[in-house]
């Protein structure tokens, strides 16, 4: 019998090898990823400083941009440290900034605020302080979302990787607290022991998708939620009744039920399992009643210097009442409410304002309103606020606000607008319209909120200067 002769595999079944480039980092965009230029085309580099001569792969080549990101630094910037402090730094991408010096962290955000603030003539003398440092750069994370998979049979508990639906698993964050990490280990090993499916979006079954935790570095307990499929009452309270055996500092475990195919984390019912319905946390001078769904910044002491820098900045006198919009569970509210004749907080979720009213209760003050609806409907209206008007704070989400509620702001004429923003690009526009009705922007004050990556918030002190 002849044996048969095998044909040498052609080059074009192996799996092509991904294209590296050799590129010199121009500037870095607002995602904190490095910019340059390839055969005409932008290239988005993580992990690249400005200045450096680096190695990069590429990732996804498309029609009008390159995304890739680097493999080897030829030309090392002095701002680059020579360690990260996190093993899933390229795997997860999710902290762009990880490997920067923190001066230099705090000064491209700086650049960032001022660059937004530099696309509107009217804002182009605007006092601009310096960053407020965070304390804490690592381990700040109060509360976390992370993501439910299986790969090769293995449970995955961690992020997207960035720009994907590719789940990395993340053994200990470097940026979450402590207790959110061990959290997570525990889930992770209940996972594999129980053999509890995770949800798979490919294929539309499974049953756990999240696991959301909420962390109070005051009193050191913990909330969680997991996010599932349908309501499975069996694997869950297992799950939760192992969890709380083996980390006692979780109080409080619910199970919201998401049954939707997108990428929405929450589903509209919500469950408790065992423990207490909230997390009671203290940030700056107020203690606060959290839900599941509720939102609060995650960096717990620079929250509380925003919030001590909005009630001096507003400066109310005991005969004026002040106006807090998008005004969640109230963190902003009750640091106001005890110089205001009247505190109103308006804020589009129901839940939200329940919560800011019982904290309200819950710290003694009676001269607090919350009203729940559309901002810009309510402003409409004739607010139920009795004193005069004093001040206005707002804190909306990135979007920013539409030009209806910063009208009607500025109808009302308040001596003093304080906005608190995420977003420089959407603070930068709204505040040239506010400029255009009337006020005047005194000072702008960057706070990193969410060090080793690009984000920053900003806190801006306005006065109508039409008064």
């Amino acid at each position: 019998m002849t044996a048969e002769r095998r044909r040498p595999k052609s080059k074009s079944s192996a799996k092509p090898r991904a294209e590296e480039l050799t590129l010199t980092i121009d500037r870095i965009d607002d995602d904190g990823l490095g910019l340059a230029t390839h055969a005409g085309k932008p290239v988005v580099v993580f992990d690249a400083l400005p200045g450096e001569k680096v190695v990069v792969r590429v990732v996804h080549a498309g029609r009008h941009r390159i995304v890739a990101s680097t493999q080897r630094v030829l030309q090392p910037s002095h701002d680059r440290i020579a360690k990260t402090s996190c093993p899933h730094y390229r795997a997860c991408q999710s902290c762009a900034l990880l490997s920067w010096k923190y001066d230099t962290q705090l000064a491209c955000k700086s650049t960032r605020v001022a660059d937004a603030l530099a696309a509107y003539p009217s804002l182009l003398e605007v006092a601009l302080n310096e960053v407020w440092a965070a304390p804490e750069t690592l381990g700040y994370r109060a509360s976390a979302k992370l993501v439910v998979a299986r790969k090769r049979g293995k449970a995955q508990v961690g992020m997207y990787r960035r720009g994907s639906h590719d789940v990395v698993d993340i053994a200990d964050c470097p940026l979450h607290h402590p207790l959110i990490n061990r959290i997570a280990a525990v889930v992770r090993e209940e996972l594999d022991r129980r053999n509890i499916s995770a949800y798979d979006a490919n294929h539309r079954r499974g049953l756990l998708r999240y696991l959301l935790v909420r962390v109070s570095p005051t009193y050191d307990k913990a909330m969680v939620t997991f996010v599932t499929s349908e309501r499975n009452y069996r694997e869950v309270t297992h799950l939760a009744k192992w969890l709380q055996r083996k980390v006692p500092e979780v109080i409080s475990i619910h199970q919201n039920v998401n049954s939707s195919s997108g990428n929405v984390i929450f589903g509209r019912e919500t469950f408790k399992v065992l423990g207490t319905p909230d997390l009671i946390d203290k940030v700056g001078d107020v203690r606060l009643r959290l839900g599941p769904t509720s939102f609060l910044q995650v960096h717990h002491a620079q929250a509380a210097r925003i919030y001590r820098l909005v009630r001096d900045w507003c400066d109310l006198q005991a005969d004026e009442s002040v106006l807090d919009l998008y005004c969640g569970v109230g963190g902003i509210s009750l640091h106001l409410a005890s110089k205001a004749h009247q505190l109103l907080g308006v804020e589009t979720v129901a839940e939200a304002v329940r919560h800011a009213q019982a904290n309200a209760n819950m710290n003694g003050f009676t001269n607090c309103k919350f009203v729940a609806g559309d901002v810009e409907i309510i402003l409409a209206d004739d607010l139920p606020l009795t004193g005069k008007l004093g001040a206005v704070v707002v804190n909306p989400p990135r979007s920013g606000c539409t030009p209806q509620v910063l009208t009607a702001i500025a109808t009302l004429q308040p001596r003093t607008l304080v906005y608190v923003s995420c977003h420089p690009a959407s603070l930068a526009r709204d505040l040239a319209l506010l400029v255009e009705q009337g006020f005047r922007v005194d000072e702008v004050q960057p706070v990193d909120m969410f060090p080793q990556t690009p984000h920053v918030e900003n806190v801006v002190r306005l006065t109508f200067a039409l008064i």
